[in-house]
């Protein structure tokens, strides 16, 4: 599942997750945007709220802006 991700570093209200209207999702994050931090934070919040290892959450594209195209493999490989 390819969704779309609003990142909203350094925020008091972390971890939490908004699915949006237009079906985006509004992710808080207590990590800084620095050396990728905010990136290691957000693929963990959102593994834990698909209920997926973080090892199948993908940042595809946008590591360096606020907005990120995401990668969820939901599927069952077993």
């Amino acid at each position: 599942m390819l969704i779309s991700v609003q990142v909203k570093p350094g925020s008091k209200k972390a971890p939490l997750v908004e699915l949006l209207e237009d079906g985006s999702y509004l992710v808080h994050v207590s990590q800084r945007a620095v050396d990728g931090q905010a990136n290691e934070g957000l693929i963990g919040v959102l593994a834990k709220y698909f209920g997926v290892s973080k090892s199948k959450v993908t940042i595809k594209s946008g590591h360096t802006a606020r907005i990120k195209r995401v990668l969820i493999d939901k599927e069952d490989h077993q």
